[in-house]
């Protein structure tokens, strides 16, 4: 199974020199208190070690695929054992070529197959209680039987800061962190306010239109777990697409 880590300075040494660049610039930009890291719940994570990384290959690879299945199968087995501000830290082996090269809507594409590809390998049903259609506003990702939230960043973000690191890199949270952090109805409004303060001062971009809250009418979970760099956004969910495409070659 692809390996777990936490976030143990006096562990890097173990880790290569890539890996040690993107956790040590992570916990750089998880710390920072002159200008803090918009999602709250993240940062708590953060400093009470309940997030969990690891480090797969080049994203253009088939291979890292599987190894991103692997690490996130690892993750679904221990993440109630953890705490309740969880989430898994997927950073990818980035090569200067792409840094260089690719843009946001590259990025965005590759994302969108390597969901459909976890899809497409997964060992368990889609849960009966979900609905399979992207455009239902309680449907979201699932894999290994959990529901998550996804988040993408990429180092072709440049105005939404918080879309933005040097590696492409996948923050993966379970539903359940989420639905306990929303327990509390009057404590999660005022956590989303200053979060929505964060993002104004963080970000040179507005707040993308497509924030929104899991459940809402109006709102689509697919369309939050990649942001552009501007306010637009993919009309359609690409996820059904590429899941007949790897669906039909296998």
């Amino acid at each position: 199974m692809k390996g777990l880590y936490t976030d143990d300075p006096l562990g890097r040494d173990q880790l290569k020199e890539w890996e040690k660049k993107a956790i040590e610039k992570f916990s750089t930009k998880m710390s920072d208190k002159e200008k803090p890291f918009p999602c709250i719940p993240a940062t708590i994570g953060f400093s009470k070690n309940q997030l969990r990384y690891s480090f797969i290959g080049d994203p253009r690879e088939p291979f890292t695929l599987y190894e991103l299945a692997e690490a996130l199968s690892s993750y679904t087995d221990v993440s109630r054992k953890i705490g309740s501000n969880t989430s898994l830290i997927v950073f990818y082996e980035t090569p200067e070529d792409m840094k260089t090269a690719y843009t946001v809507e590259d990025y965005e594409e590759i994302f969108w197959k390597h969901l459909s590809g976890l899809r497409s390998i997964d060992r368990f049903d889609w849960p009966e209680d979900l609905p399979i259609d992207p455009h239902h506003p309680v449907w979201e990702f699932c894999y290994n039987g959990e529901k998550y939230f996804m988040y993408c960043a990429t180092p072709a973000h440049k105005n939404r800061k918080s879309r933005h690191f040097d590696e492409m890199m996948l923050a993966i949270t379970p539903r359940w962190v989420l639905q306990e952090f929303n327990k509390s109805r009057h404590f999660a409004k005022g956590i989303k306010q200053q979060i929505r303060k964060r993002l104004a001062a963080y970000d040179s971009a507005p707040i993308h239109p497509d924030l929104n809250s899991y459940g809402e009418e109006d709102n689509f979970e697919w369309r939050q777990y990649f942001l552009r760099d501007d306010d637009t956004s993919l009309s359609k969910c690409p996820y059904h697409r590429f899941l007949n495409f790897f669906n039909s070659n296998q």
